[in-house]
């Protein structure tokens, strides 16, 4: 196993075992062995086989889990998820039950999301006190402050996702709620739009900001007022985004359990209330085999195998997982939820010489990813027979014909911790640049990211020259580079270079055939305009996707990937 240095480091921060002095006393391979041995006890027999299974499938870099997973197992009650949803209701003490909650899911390294759209609004009277409501903004607030200061599990700092839907009285102030500077830091924030708002700003409609205590017209405005703040604040700051739920719901697969109202911090799982979701990741740059003709192609048979094991791998999770509350337990063993998803996308790309914007890419990620619901599908059917289905399989999409024994197999998640230990790029995300610095995500260190796929590509050809490696340490690209060849040139380039409307076919050629979400974000370069915002969020909607963020290079003071100039760096 060959591990990148800026992946040594991540480990040696937050996931290896430290002793009480705080050194590190675990190596790579022992806490993958650890990783292994701990989900393998979930089998009733052959433990020993996947367990070695499993340690092959992490240590080859093919597959990764969660975070919470690689940080936790084998540890006394580890807590192994990512994605946990807490119910908001509108009452003091739900409020401050959820917030409770929230710290111990936050400090064992999960992330959360709520849906306050059930809080009355701002100013509202509180019968029982006599008084007048806060609002869900100040409570937001509260909770952005509360996970300031629960760091989870002292390696990383908790993760929310806010939505508060669009035909709430307080939906302006959401809003507009980040343009005031460095506050909710810790907080996604988007809106949860309905078919019916995106109608109203199609035909320049009213729309009704309903009371949700009292179920009745708060105030009346335009759709198309509403949906111009929207725009321009995304554009400023990157929030909010857009969580489409009536999109979400359609896709329920256990539509009898009620509506879907939230998700995740990063959009890419929907949940009810009190669900947890475990999600892994299959690098794609690992799963390429050199033909007869010394051309690289897809290994579909590996990329079978290791689905076959990763989806065992999470399902195992489920059943030996420890659980903080007992809602919580229940809610995600009745549905058995996971999330297989996919990370080295634009390397792969680049491996098999296909520029990201060209439909040729479009239409292998939707291969791909067919094959991956395909096969998960298969593998979530056998271990049914095997295990028995999940317990809310009746209620189902899939009953009486479809015997499965996880409600989901599939979210895209934005792999960016497990991307940097696999030392493959983000997710289905292109490569960002083919030089930049990575910053905050290990305190006040920064690290530098060369791609080596890159490089490898053009030493084989003999074009990696003093000339091209100084413009991509200037630049993070070699689109000024004339006397590279022009298909070069486009396979090669990052995410800024490429039109947002490839951004958004990567996204809805992958949503296709994901059964849960996909996380994505539509990078824009700095001097993109309001338009182009409205433009995305509209196309994302009429795409039937999920959810929608964008990030206008630059809008926010704390940016986590950066331009590189590493020739001109101190930290070079």
């Amino acid at each position: 196993m060959k591990l990148s240095k800026n992946a040594e480091q991540l480990l040696n921060a937050r996931y290896l075992l430290k002793n009480i002095d705080g050194k590190v006393v675990e190596s790579p391979e022992a806490l993958f062995r650890r990783v292994a041995q701990c989900v393998a006890s979930a089998e009733n027999k052959d433990a020993q086989t996947w367990e070695d299974r499993f340690y092959t499938l992490l240590t080859s870099l093919q597959f990764l889990p969660n975070s919470p997973t690689l940080m936790n197992a084998g540890l006394p009650n580890g807590q192994l998820s990512a994605c946990f949803v807490l119910p908001v209701e509108d009452s003091l003490s739900s409020i401050f039950t959820t917030l409770k909650d929230m710290a111990l899911i936050h400090q064992s390294g999960g992330g959360t999301g709520y849906n306050f759209s059930q809080l009355r609004p701002q100013g509202d009277l509180v019968s029982s006190s006599g008084g007048v409501s806060s609002g869900p903004l100040a409570f937001i607030k509260i909770y952005d402050t509360a996970t300031e200061h629960v760091r989870q599990g002292g390696k990383r700092r908790g993760a929310n996702m806010g939505i508060l839907n669009v035909d709430h009285p307080d939906i302006e102030a959401f809003i507009i709620s980040k343009s005031q500077g460095n506050i909710l830091q810790n907080f996604n924030l988007s809106v949860g739009i309905t078919d019916d708002f995106m109608h109203a700003v199609g035909t320049g409609s009213d729309w009704k900001l309903i009371n949700p205590r009292t179920k009745k017209v708060a105030k009346i405005v335009k759709a198309t007022v509403l949906w111009d703040k929207i725009v321009e604040q995304a554009w400023a700051t990157g929030d909010p985004g857009l969580i489409f739920l009536d999109a979400m719901n359609r896709h329920n697969p256990v539509p009898k359990e009620g509506r879907i109202q939230s998700t995740n911090p990063c959009g890419e799982v929907p949940l009810f209330d009190y669900e947890s979701c475990n999600l892994g990741s299959i690098n794609l740059s690992k799963i390429i085999k050199i033909d007869g003709e010394q051309q690289r192609t897809v290994d579909w048979d590996k990329l079978d195998e290791a689905i076959a094991v990763a989806m065992r791998f999470l399902d195992n999770i489920v059943s030996i997982n420890h659980y903080l509350l007992p809602q919580i337990a229940k809610a995600t063993k009745n549905n058995r939820k996971v999330g297989l998803g996919v990370m080295g996308w634009a390397e792969m790309l680049a491996l098999l010489n296909i520029p990201y914007a060209s439909e040729e890419a479009i239409s292998l990620g939707e291969k791909i990813m067919h094959f991956v619901r395909s096969k998960s599908y298969k593998a979530s059917a056998e271990l049914a027979e095997e295990r028995g289905t999940f317990p809310n399989w009746e209620k189902s999409i899939f009953h009486p014909h479809e015997p499965m024994r996880n409600a989901t197999c599939n979210s895209i998640a934005p792999t960016g911790s497990i991307s940097v230990i696999a030392g493959t790029s983000y997710s289905i995300e292109p490569l960002y640049a083919l030089a930049y610095k990575r910053v905050g995500i290990l305190g006040d260190q920064t690290q530098m990211e060369i791609n080596p796929v890159f490089v490898d590509f053009m030493q084989s050809l003999g074009l990696w020259t003093d000339a091209v490696k100084t413009e991509v340490l200037d630049t993070g690209g070699i689109q000024a580079l004339m006397d590279i060849p022009a298909h070069i040139r486009k396979v090669f380039q990052t995410s800024l270079d490429i039109h947002w409307k490839y951004h958004l076919k990567h996204q809805q050629a992958f949503q296709r055939y994901t059964d849960n979400a996909v996380s994505k974000t539509i990078n824009l370069a700095e001097n993109a305009s309001k338009e182009t915002v409205s433009d995305i969020y509209m196309t994302a909607w009429k795409y039937e996707l999920k959810g929608i963020t964008i990030y206008r290079d630059g809008s926010k003071a704390n940016q986590v990937l950066q331009a590189c100039h590493l020739n001109k760096s101190s930290n070079c």
